[in-house]
């Protein structure tokens, strides 16, 4: 059980007032609050330990060194990685993905076909299209029913041994839909397909296995787990990873360097170029520590009790369609309400105090689905209470009156 008052305090910016009314944040989906204990390792290492890493002897760039080096051990603990070297930081989702979809530019060719699905955010078809644009491949899309679920019998006819890798997320930042990643990835080995899953949108609800899992890849970023905008993480395995051309080319990811020829570092140096984001690194270890403390299992219970309460509060409003009914998902809800446009209900609620997000939360290909130009999408996090549901279901209903 949930001790959800002293969670909150935890976070400052819960006590904050917003247009004069206490701070409802329902927009988790697109970044995470931060703990104390964050704001605060931020802090210690600017304070205590700045230096640049892994290429210097002096005992501030060591102590930095170990410090992002401990928290790489945190990750690969957290996903159940095999080697610590299988976790790649990166700037985020986006970044991580990239440097999948480039990194394999040299082993496909034209008329291989790449598989993305039909729910997925921009950054996750984007970066595929990009590839497919280069070699000539066929980009193939697996299609969704009306409740926002993968056709899976779709996804059977679509493999086939010109599959080269599919790229699906783990669940859906626009309708929450929960996607079977252990039937996906399974299917698509059979074919040898590579798979890709992006959890950005998983990792703050629940914890990966990725061995158990088999993914090829597992990407996510740090500031949708209660870490620092700007570190995110790509996971492959060992035999992926050494498979990759290196995204970017610099410092750090070189074992030999002449004007006649280049040679790489091991990983994960190799996939790592440049200086990082030191602080964001190390204080994503610290973020990761956080929620294991509070427990993953605890976690998804009280966010199910949230999303179950929001639904049932939220469908009592004349008019109101929610987009995203899977059997299967997470404490998202998006929906609006009859003609009004989303924006005008997240502006007016905006001025009660309440966060959400509104428009097509970069999946367009999903409202084009539903005939729509976007919709309201309240996203809750463990922080969050039964009473700001109240407080948020109230404030909705006034600015539907007032726009009606």
């Amino acid at each position: 059980m949930l001790d959800i008052q002293k969670i909150r305090a935890d976070f400052p910016i819960l006590s904050e007032k917003v247009n004069g009314k206490p701070l409802v944040y329902f927009d988790n989906g697109a970044t995470s609050q931060k703990p104390q204990v964050v704001i605060d390792a931020i802090s210690k290492y600017y304070q205590e330990y700045n230096a640049n890493i892994h290429r210097g002897v002096h005992t501030l760039s060591q102590l930095a060194t170990d410090a992002y080096e401990v928290s790489r051990g945190k990750i690969q603990k957290h996903l159940n990685a095999k080697f610590p070297h299988e976790v790649i930081f990166t700037s985020g989702t986006t970044h991580a993905i990239n440097t999948v979809a480039s990194g394999i530019s040299s082993m496909i060719k034209a008329g291989d076909e790449v598989l993305v699905s039909a729910i997925e955010h921009h950054s996750n078809i984007v970066p595929w299209q990009m590839l497919c644009e280069r070699t000539g491949a066929i980009l193939k899309v697996i299609p969704m029913n009306d409740n926002g679920e993968l056709m899976l019998s779709e996804y059977d006819k679509l493999l086939s041994d010109k599959t080269k890798i599919v790229a699906v997320n783990h669940i859906s930042n626009a309708l929450g839909t929960i996607n079977p990643i252990e039937y996906l990835i399974e299917k698509a080995h059979q074919y040898g397909a590579a798979i890709l899953i992006d959890g950005a949108q998983a990792t703050p609800h629940l914890k990966p296995d990725v061995q158990a899992l088999d993914c090829d890849f597992y990407v996510f970023s740090g500031h949708k787990i209660c870490g620092p905008t700007g570190i995110g993480i790509l996971y492959g395995k060992e035999a992926w990873l050494n498979k990759l051309q290196p995204f970017q080319g610099g410092g750090e990811m070189i074992a030999s360097v002449t004007f006649e020829k280049t040679t790489y570092a091991e990983l994960p140096h190799k996939l790592e170029a440049g200086t990082p984001n030191i602080e964001g690194g190390i204080v994503l270890g610290t973020a990761i520590d956080y929620l294991n403390e509070i427990g993953f299992d605890n976690i998804a219970a009280y966010e199910q009790e949230l999303l179950d309460y929001a639904t049932e509060k939220l469908l009592e409003i004349e008019g109101l369609k929610i987009f995203g009914t899977a059997a299967n998902k997470a404490s998202v809800i998006s929906f609006n309400v009859a003609e009004i446009h989303p924006y005008d209900i997240g502006t007016i609620i905006d001025k009660l105090g309440i966060a959400v997000r509104t428009g097509h939360h970069c999946a367009q290909p999903i409202m084009d689905y539903f005939s729509i130009p976007g919709t309201i999408r309240a996203s809750f996090a463990f922080y969050n209470t039964k009473e700001e549901i109240d407080i948020f279901v109230d404030a909705l209903k006034k600015a539907v009156s007032m726009l009606a």
